[in-house]
């Protein structure tokens, strides 16, 4: 499914912020404003199954950059390549949407290359971001 915040509905809208709370505030033990401005404006991407969310994503449209994040996979569905499938549904949702537009994104740092398997470039060191490792990674419009 791939819905704007405003076309959520509100039972849709729960689901994706208790996911998201529950890998990124929960699971990380990192308190922190998940829910922020951002999601005003937001693309949501989801994988479900039976009404249940089993992977995640969100698409923030910049003038000129998009960048998405948020990319969890919901712990009861891990280990089945969803991952990999989420990402390539994001990335297949900005190509149609900002085929112009390159794509920034701030990736946890253990998942280098996993992003560089998609084109993904490093553009910076590694820093903290709430306090776990994260790096700044690029993909050209052209390089997708």
């Amino acid at each position: 499914m791939i819905k704007s915040t405003n076309e959520l509905t509100p039972q849709e809208l729960l689901t994706i912020l208790q996911a998201r709370t529950a890998v990124f505030v929960v699971e990380q033990a990192c308190p922190y404003q998940e829910v922020d401005e951002s999601d005003r404006n937001a693309l949501h991407v989801w994988l479900e199954e039976s009404g249940e969310l089993k992977a995640y994503a969100r698409i923030l449209a910049e003038e000129d950059e998009i960048h998405f994040g948020r990319v969890l996979v919901a712990k009861k569905f891990r280990g089945q390549k969803l991952g990999r499938e989420i990402v390539t549904k994001t990335l297949k949702e900005i190509e149609q949407r900002y085929p112009e537009h390159p794509i920034r994104i701030s990736a946890q740092a253990y998942l280098i290359d996993f992003y560089r398997s998609f084109g993904f470039k490093k553009n910076s060191e590694i820093y903290l971001e709430d306090g776990i490792p994260h790096i700044e990674m690029f993909l050209q419009a052209e390089n997708r």
